[in-house]
């Protein structure tokens, strides 16, 4: 048991912070009071910030690993423009280091699963960042499956019948009428074997999606990519959430008035393709001012999960409103993730992810005093 005493505590449950303490039992947040007493180890905050563990809703550490090269990097499949069957928590790797050095920074828990290289890449989970065995280390999984617009899939798949943006969808397109045929025999069949479909991996692998389990995940740059993925959500009537959304400024109004969660990122890079040319740190703050549900990533390694709330200072410095950005650190990506329920916010039930803050969240020149994931001190 665990008593963190006297902290300015920003919930994410409100606005507002206040002082309080916060009482853990077997990893979890029992109590949230002030006076709070218990038989029990003492932390003491000492008036110090105490905010929620920081969520990356799209990374991909441990799968793309420190040490970029064939050996490192696990998170694409480039054998198959249309894999849905692979499973992201089979290339997690967790002695990967960058997840203590995120840990430490206080990014506690984080969404990880395969590239963007294919139209429909594999299953992606939420995972904590401590840990030796990755199934000891999943919050939810899957959370999500992967697909992917724009350049990288006509790039890595153009001799391959894959020339243009019209083809991805086209892939996608294809592979989901499919499995909503494959799906309606599955029913029709009910226990009868013998009316029953044959096997297809592939197929089996996305009836979560048809069924809307999971969402989509949609890797999508441009404006016109990012519409493409609205069009093939709404005609099949799927879950999708939208990631990276670098021109979502330019379509801020339209995008408004969809209910998609949206991952913007990552933002500290060049413009290193032609898709990210119009790439600005006021995208995020744009879309959060038009009541947009926003998540700030890293895209690890392609900036560097320990410096996510430095992102965040960033966005503030080009017109985000500050609560939405330590909103876009903590409960939104924990909603983007469908992980709300343990995660995101200080609240009795949750699991105790907690980080107490030395100086302003949102500067380089500030650190964690404490990071606790499951209520055990991690630094």
């Amino acid at each position: 048991m665990l008593l963190i005493r006297n902290g300015l505590i920003h919930d994410l449950e409100q606005k507002e912070p206040y002082y309080g303490d916060i009482l853990v039992k077997d990893g979890k947040i029992a109590a949230i009071g002030t006076d709070l007493t218990d038989d029990t180890e003492v932390f003491e905050a000492e008036g110090k910030d105490v905010y929620p563990g920081m969520i990356d809703a799209h990374s991909h550490l441990g799968v793309s690993g420190t040490g970029i090269g064939f050996e490192g990097s696990d998170y694409n499949e480039l054998g198959d423009i249309n894999s849905p069957q692979v499973r992201g928590i089979d290339s997690v790797n967790p002695f990967d280091p960058a997840f203590k050095t995120a840990a430490k920074a206080g990014i506690t828990t984080i969404a990880t699963g395969p590239g963007s290289a294919n139209a429909l890449g594999g299953t992606w989970l939420a995972i904590k960042t401590t840990g030796i065995c990755v199934d000891d280390m999943v919050v939810r999984d899957p959370v999500a499956m992967k697909c992917a617009f724009g350049e990288n899939p006509k790039r890595c798949y153009k001799d391959r019948g894959n020339f243009a943006r019209m083809s991805t969808a086209a892939h996608l397109r294809e592979m989901l009428f499919k499995a909503r045929e494959y799906m309606a025999k599955k029913e029709y069949a009910g226990n009868d074997l013998s009316k029953m479909p044959p096997f297809d991996f592939k197929m089996e692998s996305l009836l979560p999606v048809m069924r809307r389990e999971i969402p989509l995940k949609a890797h999508a740059h441009q404006a016109n990519d990012i519409l493409t993925a609205v069009r093939i959500a709404r005609e099949f009537d799927l879950k999708m959430t939208l990631e990276h959304v670098t021109e979502g400024h330019l379509i801020a109004d339209v995008l408004a008035k969809t209910d998609y969660p949206m991952a913007v990122g990552p933002t500290f890079t060049d413009a290193s393709k032609f898709e990210l040319q119009y790439k600005s740190w006021t995208t995020p703050g744009i879309l959060a001012a038009k009541g947009c549900q926003v998540s700030l990533i890293t895209d690890h390694p392609f900036s560097l999960e320990e410096y996510l709330p430095v992102y965040a200072g960033l966005a503030v410095k080009a017109g985000m409103d500050p609560y939405e950005a330590l909103k876009a650190i903590t409960i939104n990506p924990a909603k983007h993730l469908g992980i709300e329920d343990r995660v995101g916010s200080i609240k009795e039930g949750k699991d105790a992810d907690i980080i107490i803050w030395d100086g302003p969240l949102f500067s380089i020149e500030s650190a964690p005093k404490a990071v606790f994931i499951n209520g055990e001190l991690i630094r």
